[in-house]
């Protein structure tokens, strides 16, 4: 039980990557926090946890771009569990549009919920986390963190900026017990990425077939989507790390498309 009796925090858990972590975390003995824009979704991920695992979970209503509700969300699981061990910000959502189509509004929205999100989230979990003297932050970066791709401004500056911030927070906790790191997938089949094959087959006057044969997967070894399983299983491995060494760091998985 690596993570037994451990507060962990999933932002965007009701569904895809954050849901399949939250179950791999229960099943490591951890209590889980459901946190989700959508209530009853998190609500019913919680109960499902519960009853599967026999662990702690709970819901928590979180719009991660807003201060007011991560703070109150935050304090809640503080006040319920004692603390916070593990942190993974993982809420995001995806827009694509040229540059010179990409509104304003949603390259904001796009930067509040991605980045707004991991900094709100860090910054409310931190002090719980040094008056333990440890915690692991794990931020959802992409393949996305490491190069570009087109249609995906917002996107691409996002997931670039968490690396700086997670290297940032890991010199600032360091010394004090905690340690943040990033994940970066490749493209997992999620209703986030089904959502990208129409739009970028519009966008890029190809078919849906094209968009998953040579824009999704034409980069990787072996012509295969990550899985959320996959994910979740290198979360547990930052979350559950028995040292401080792997600190600032960031892990690829994504069946070669990307290597460093």
């Amino acid at each position: 039980m690596k993570l037994k009796d451990k507060a962990c925090i999933i932002t965007g858990a009701a569904s895809g990557i954050g849901n399949a972590i939250a179950h791999r975390f229960a099943s490591e003995g951890a209590k889980v926090a459901i946190a989700d824009l959508n209530l009853d979704a998190a609500q019913k991920a919680a109960d499902d946890i519960a009853a599967k695992f026999g662990t702690s979970a709970m819901a928590v209503v979180m719009d991660v771009s807003s201060e007011e509700q991560v703070n109150a969300g935050v304090a809640q699981v503080v006040e319920a569990w004692g603390g916070v061990d593990v942190l993974i910000s993982n809420a995001g959502i995806q827009i694509v549009n040229p540059v010179e189509h990409f509104a304003f509004s949603d390259w904001k929205k796009m930067l509040a919920i991605h980045l707004d999100g991991a900094f709100l989230t860090s910054r409310a979990c931190l002090p719980h986390m040094y008056a333990k003297g440890a915690g692991s932050i794990i931020f959802m970066g992409s393949v996305h963190s490491k190069e570009a791709s087109p249609l995906k401004s917002a996107y691409v500056t996002a997931k670039h900026g968490l690396l700086g911030l997670a290297r940032v927070i890991a010199k600032e906790g360091g010394s004090k017990g905690v340690r943040t790191n990033v994940i970066c997938p490749g493209f997992v089949r999620t209703p986030l990425v089904d959502k990208q094959i129409p739009e970028q087959a519009r966008e890029l006057g190809i078919s849906e077939e094209e968009v998953i044969k040579n824009v999704m997967l034409g980069k990787t070894a072996d012509g295969e989507f990550t899985t959320v399983e996959d994910i979740a299983e290198v979360a547990l491995f930052f979350a559950a790390f028995e040292t401080n060494a792997l600190n600032g760091q960031s892990l690829i998985a994504s069946h070669g498309w990307f290597m460093e």
